[in-house]
């Protein structure tokens, strides 16, 4: 049973309702971009180079984007897998 409180504010009314809402991420507007939030998460590219791994994504297609990504999981197992992809995805 509620506990009548009287008159409430109507400040308090909205700021309820705001702190309800949780704000949701940004989703990709394009398929290569997710491709390369995909890309970027696991190679564990840093901050400098993910600008580099979208312009890769959108300039060749999906296919051999993820084929470099296939190639560098496999072929470098250990080390900074990004630097790999990077001399994987320049070849052509």
């Amino acid at each position: 049973m509620q506990i009548d409180k009287g008159m409430e504010k109507i400040g308090d009314l909205f700021s309820q309702g705001l702190k309800a809402r949780q704000p949701r991420p940004k989703m990709p507007a394009y398929a290569w971009q997710d491709l390369a939030l995909t890309v970027i998460k696991e190679l564990n590219v840093p901050g400098f180079k993910r600008s580099a791994v979208f312009k890769v994504c959108k300039q060749r297609p999906r296919t051999y984007v993820e084929k470099c990504l296939n190639d560098t999981k496999e072929l470098c197992p250990t080390g900074e897998k990004w630097k790999y992809f990077f001399k994987v995805a320049g070849g052509k």
